[in-house]
């Protein structure tokens, strides 16, 4: 296959799928006797790809939602045809028809969750998620790609207890859409979407080091402005925000893990001054990183239970 995939030129930059089974079978099924089942999730991503046609006329016996996270999906709902953008998600029922395709110029990315079980609709009911219709004008956010990804590599790996933290995830998942739903999040474009999805990991991987805001939206050729204000538009947060919350989560692992300094630490997570770094450490967590390291050892390492 991947032989002849060379002959025609076709390669993973493409067309990228990345998916997970239960039980590695792609036969869908109808769970009576369980409320909730997860029973596939994963990602496509189109890059040269022309076109990602499906069509199931008589549905699956399973529910599906399909998160468009960048381009747009075309979808024929009810008869007629409707372009979805990002930021929305579209429900399926079993045995609805389902006819959908995406287009590799519109550089289209989705996410998608299959699921079953006796108690679906009260459960989706429940977080708030209606039934009465197909799209679902959820917003985007970076939370929705990491719990999609999260469920499928639970299903790839099939670690101790994963069919329950599939469920855990795919409740969150619930969750999450229900607040983006009602708090009107704006709607972000596909371009800016992936400005700050790359703004965001350059973050996570400079951390330590000295980032000027300024000079990273000049490199990127935006205004600090606009930048910002789509950062915050797209992540909930400030971009400064984003970085200090990077800081402090690796601050708090060596704290945990290691005998380190806490001028060390400063320093490792990107802070000169130790005494700065202990200011905004309390300011987050609400104890300095001395305190914060003597009460995880007292509350986890040595067993006593917290409050």
């Amino acid at each position: 296959m991947a032989e002849n995939n060379k002959k025609k030129g076709i390669s993973g930059k493409d067309l990228y799928v990345n998916s997970g089974y239960l039980f590695g079978s792609r036969v869908p099924f109808r769970e009576k006797k369980r409320p909730l089942r997860i029973l596939s999730a994963g990602n496509y991503k189109l890059y040269t790809w022309p076109k990602l046609p499906t069509l199931r006329p008589k549905g699956r016996v399973d529910w599906q939602i399909i998160y468009i996270a960048a381009g747009k999906g075309h979808f024929v709902l009810d008869g007629k045809e409707v372009i979805v953008p990002a930021g929305n998600m579209i429900l399926y029922q079993p045995k609805q028809v389902q006819d959908y395709y995406y287009f590799g110029k519109d550089g289209t990315q989705v996410w998608f969750v299959h699921f079953t079980g006796r108690e679906v609709r009260n459960i989706l009911k429940h977080y708030g998620i209606p039934t009465d219709g197909y799209v679902l004008h959820t917003g985007l956010s970076r939370e929705y790609e990491e719990l999609f990804r999260r469920m499928r590599d639970e299903l790839v790996h099939c670690s101790w207890g994963y069919e329950e933290m599939l469920t855990y995830l795919f409740r969150e998942l619930l969750v999450t859409m229900h607040r983006h739903m009602t708090e009107n999040m704006p709607p972000v474009s596909g371009f800016i979407r992936d400005e700050i999805e790359r703004a965001g990991r350059y973050f996570e991987e400079h951390y330590n080091e000295e980032i000027n805001i300024e000079q990273y939206a000049v490199s990127r050729n935006m205004s600090t402005s606009w930048f910002n204000r789509s950062f915050r538009s797209a992540m909930g947060t400030s971009p400064m925000r984003f970085i200090l919350d990077v800081r402090i989560r690796n601050a708090q692992a060596l704290l945990e893990t290691t005998d380190y300094s806490i001028s060390v630490i400063a320093g490792l997570v990107g802070y000169d001054n130790p005494l700065y770094f202990s200011r905004l450490f309390r300011k987050a967590k609400g104890l300095s990183p001395a305190k914060y390291r003597k009460t995880f050892r007292e509350q986890f390492i040595a067993g006593v239970p917290g409050e």
